[in-house]
């Protein structure tokens, strides 16, 4: 996974974060980070927060809207929520967040140094240049309001930071993951790109070497000024979201998502209960189990779609489909129970995650079928919903709810989709 990631570029939305997902997204979020520090380490998780394909992804599977710029604010305040308790024993902290609260951010990294023996003095001379670095020497239109700093024990760290433009109504992310940065000040990011808004100054491009050290002079001499350097800025991985609310086929690696439905379907087998190791699993929730397996093990490449990961737990504005929260309940669960084992010494539960990962991209290139219909797939979905307990931030789903988020009922008879009965 790259270590310099660089930004995401996401429609601004409004709202807020019902309680009833707030809480499981707490929940969820802190089993998937012990997985994923179960099967590569602290470091590995904070490389993958570094990435903002990955971590657009995580919150789709988390049940955000899967496109918004919300998933920011909702993912760190979940991780911090979820992994407060855990933190003695996982060695990962969450500090910061949005607006008052991240400018608490200097004074809970002191108070963790304290606690943990590490270099507070350097930790918070780290945030307040990444902070600094984004909303000041690089003028791209986006005024920071979000700083979340994530720090293991052992010292290492990931910035994710996001920034305003209200008149594009546009949010731009920022990751910062502490093996790639050799210096805050010359080229700290891969790349600072996304929607063309105008000429951007960069000062922390190396071409402005030149720019940074007269501007140190005439400060030193006296007077101020604004240095008039404009840099074009390409390259790097850039997650560019769309502004529309539907996830539509161009949205989503159809193929991919195909090998998931087909575990599904396969789940019914007697064997594959038995690779899980639980039993009483429905097809609906091996769909979700094998996408939260996807984030926990998948490789980097895996994440060029976010969008198909809101296909485990739907979203709260019913994007693909209302979160249902019955299915939830039991993602939760199976997991709970599989990290459970694993720290009494029964880590074949724990695997059998990344076998789900590997079985569901088998299924994915052996089938020879036709890629799925992505509409008969949300359209089953909503015509399940109300047995799995589908909520919206509208409240549980009905034929009001659905027609807010979905539009008048088509006039031709639905496809029919087998997949899950």
């Amino acid at each position: 996974m790259a270590q310099r990631s660089g930004t995401a570029s996401l429609p601004l939305h409004h709202g807020r974060v019902p309680r009833w997902l707030a809480n499981r997204m707490a929940t969820l979020g802190a089993a998937i980070t012990e997985a994923v520090v179960l099967n590569e380490g602290r470091s590995g998780f904070l490389t993958r927060l570094s990435d903002p394909f990955w971590f657009q992804a995580f919150g789709a599977v988390l049940g955000m809207d899967w496109h918004s710029s919300g998933i920011t604010t909702s993912v760190l305040s979940a991780l911090k929520r979820g992994l407060k308790p855990r933190a003695g024993e996982l060695g990962i902290h969450v500090c910061g967040g949005r607006g008052k609260q991240s400018r608490r951010t200097p004074q809970e990294l002191v108070d963790l140094a304290d606690r943990k023996g590490i270099d507070g003095d350097r930790l918070v001379r780290i945030s307040r240049l990444t902070a600094k670095v984004d909303n000041t020497a690089v003028l791209d239109g986006y005024a920071l309001y979000l700083h979340g700093f994530v720090v293991t024990d052992d010292g290492d760290w990931v910035v994710v930071q996001q920034g305003m433009n209200g008149e594009d109504r546009q949010a731009r992310r920022y990751h910062w993951h502490a093996p790639s940065v050799t210096s805050f000040v010359n080229e700290p990011h891969n790349a600072v790109i996304g929607e063309p808004c105008g000429e951007i100054i960069n000062l922390t491009d190396h071409r402005a070497t030149d720019a940074r050290r007269a501007s140190v002079d005439l400060l030193d001499s006296g007077p101020g000024a604004v240095v008039d350097e404009f840099l074009a800025i390409s390259g790097g991985r850039h997650l560019a979201m769309p502004a529309h609310h539907d996830v539509r086929v161009s949205d989503v690696f159809v193929r991919r998502l195909h090998g998931v439905l087909a575990l599904a379907r396969e789940s019914g087998t007697a064997d594959f209960q038995d690779l899980l190791l639980t039993r009483g699993l429905g097809p609906r929730t091996m769909q979700a189990l094998a996408l939260v397996a996807e984030v926990t093990c998948g490789a980097p490449s895996r994440f060029d779609d976010p969008a198909r990961f809101s296909f485990a737990h739907g979203g709260k504005d019913g994007h693909p489909h209302p979160v249902p929260l019955r299915i939830y309940d039991q993602t939760i669960a199976t997991l709970r129970r599989s990290l459970q084992d694993a720290r009494i010494g029964q880590s074949e539960k724990i695997r059998a995650f990344a076998r789900l990962d590997e079985r569901a991209r088998a299924l994915e290139t052996a089938s020879k079928t036709d890629d799925p219909d992505l509409e008969a797939i949300i359209e089953s979905e909503w015509r399940h919903s109300k047995e799995r307990g589908g909520m919206t931030v509208m409240g549980p789903v009905s034929p009001a709810v659905e027609k807010k988020v979905r539009g008048p009922a088509p006039s031709t008879k639905p496809k029919q989709l087998k997949l899950f009965g």
